[in-house]
């Protein structure tokens, strides 16, 4: 049996953490085991510690890690790496939910020797039928097809106990763990049915926002780690992108939204990157995708 070791990086994350915890506690698991779950508060404000304190006394698996400033995920990650003691970890976002047995699903791929890390389908909450909800979805939709020809990890991902810790300054830490990955040798794989849900922006400040920080944190790895994330590559998205555009007129004019921001997101990014030399690996974050609803 394979035992896995669960690692959420929590800012701020009250309106979401007991959801997280219930779920992961409610876990279907008959091949792998959650040993331990670390939660790492990071200059946390609300009620998040308070919660977690909680739910320790339910569940002696569940530990508070406090970082009293932010400093930023990589700096939670390393902490939950430098603590956790497992055949394999996991990371999950504080604003993410996953499905009851998403973790079973992810971890066993593991069995296989050759396999270093595994990423989850990330399926969006927000609603179809807005110009930007549409745009977050057709955003996933492609990175799911992109994902199972050319694997690329986000949101729910988990790793051989090989990774000792990531780059400090990293933007984009799921692509400077396939970095190193891959540098060791082993192969990635993408889980599709290892469902997990996630919030998108609502807005086109928060949208632009996150696909900035992305774009440039993108960069900082292709430079400092020698790694090309796939959904980077023109050619890996055009064809999930045109696959994707099936309804008519609204959807190819939101379609070309999408593009337009999308453009926007990566120009700015190269901007923070090249011209700023900015690396934006505290950043500020998306509200509205915080505000995680439905089942």
């Amino acid at each position: 049996m394979i035992n896995c070791s669960i690692g959420i990086m929590a800012y701020n994350e009250e309106a979401n953490i007991e959801r997280l915890l219930n779920a992961l506690l409610r876990q279907n698991l008959t091949h792998c085991s959650i040993k331990e779950i670390f939660v790492v508060a990071s200059g946390c404000t609300d009620k998040t510690e308070d919660i977690v304190k909680d739910y320790i006394r339910l569940d002696e698996r569940i530990k508070l890690l406090s970082q009293k400033q932010r400093e930023g995920k990589a700096s939670a990650i390393n902490l939950f790496l430098s603590k956790a003691n497992a055949d394999v970890f996991v990371l999950e976002s504080g604003d993410t939910i996953p499905e009851v047995n998403t973790i079973e699903k992810l971890v066993m791929p593991f069995s296989d020797p050759a396999v270093g890390m595994t990423g989850g389908h990330p399926v969006p909450v927000n609603p179809q039928d807005t110009c930007i909800g549409f745009i977050v979805n057709l955003m996933w939709k492609v990175h799911h097809r992109i994902a199972l020809e050319h694997p690329k990890m986000g949101e729910l991902v988990a790793f051989r106990n090989i990774v000792k810790e990531i780059p400090r300054d990293t933007a984009v830490d799921e692509a400077s763990i396939e970095a190193i990955v891959l540098h060791d040798g082993y192969m990635l794989k993408y889980v599709e049915d290892a469902l997990v849900h996630n919030k998108g922006p609502e807005n086109i400040r928060d949208f632009l926002k996150q696909r900035r920080r992305i774009a440039a944190g993108h960069l900082y790895v292709r430079n400092k780690q020698a790694h090309t994330v796939s959904t980077t590559s023109g050619t890996h998205i055009l064809g999930p992108f045109l696959r994707e555009l099936k309804g008519g007129g609204k959807e190819y004019l939101w379609g070309g939204c999408a593009v337009l921001l999308e453009i926007i997101g990566r120009t700015l990014g190269y901007y923070d990157y090249y011209v700023k030399k900015r690396n934006p690996f505290i950043w500020d974050i998306a509200e509205s995708t915080k505000k995680l609803r439905g089942d």
